[in-house]
């Protein structure tokens, strides 16, 4: 039978990590042993084995330590649980990656004479990454406020864009960023270049939604400014960006209501 303690390098070597990560662990306060034996050596058991699996599935995930450790120091914490949802965002994950395989698959047939790729199928696999990272970063948030159908439509929306398309509206947001900057330093969300990201802001939304309305439009930058994530989005460009852009939305749709 496979042992049922190991040492800090026994459990290393099992797990594909060093026993420096595992001695950081526990001065983190993320992973404790079970016991320091009489040798002074640190030693798990079982609990903590399965502790650390689902340590290193949120690591793959993308998770920061600090996000990991009030996951599992959560009294409400429950493993198994855990485990499904592990379970449902690994075979997202591998269904991006079936999608891009199969996306280089076809350019390469496509390069090879046998078949013809249209633009759009080119870019599907990135796109269909940027849905399902979209989804999992805000999806709960934004089907909650805008109903699964406005969402549906805007994906749908992102994925039959072409080429041109993508990149036309990657460059309206650059833009955007530009103007809300320039507005940033008059310190007026009514000055020209403010109420111009504004504008570019309506048109970034409207080739995403497919649909335009001022309501929605001043409703999604609350949101920026409400959800922690949205916000750090965009004042990693400028801090205080969320609450400039949401001022000078408000101010833009009630002129066009």
């Amino acid at each position: 039978m496979p042992p049922t303690e190991y040492t800090v390098q026994k459990l290393a070597l099992l797990a594909g990590i060093s026993a420096r990560t595992l001695r950081y662990y526990d001065e983190f306060g993320i992973l404790r042993p079970a016991r320091i034996n009489s040798s002074g050596y640190r030693i798990y058991g079982r609990p903590e084995v399965d502790l650390l699996q689902q340590i290193l599935f949120y690591r793959e995930l993308g998770l920061s330590l600090e996000n990991i450790k009030a996951i599992v120091t959560s009294p409400s914490f429950d493993g198994t649980k855990a485990l499904k949802e592990h379970h449902g965002k690994l075979l997202e994950k591998r269904k991006q990656l079936d999608l891009l395989i199969s996306n280089v698959e076809k350019t390469l047939a496509g390069k090879e004479g046998r078949i013809t790729m249209s633009d759009t199928e080119k870019f599907a696999g990135f796109k269909q990454k940027l849905i399902d990272d979209n989804e999992q970063a805000y999806g709960k948030e934004v089907r909650e406020k805008y109903g699964d159908e406005a969402v549906d439509r805007s994906n749908k929306q992102l994925l039959n864009m072409t080429e041109e398309q993508f990149k036309a509206i990657q460059q309206v947001e650059q833009e955007m960023f530009a103007s809300l900057a320039e507005g940033m330093k008059t310190g007026d969300p009514a000055s020209e270049p403010a109420q111009h990201a504004a504008d570019l802001h309506r048109q970034w939304l409207t080739s995403h939604w497919g649909t335009y309305s001022p309501e929605a439009h001043a409703g999604i930058t609350q949101m920026y400014v409400d959800d922690e994530r949205f916000t750090a989005y965009y004042d990693k460009h400028t801090p205080g960006l969320a609450l400039f852009l949401r001022d000078a939305v408000l101010i833009y749709t009630a002129k066009r209501n």
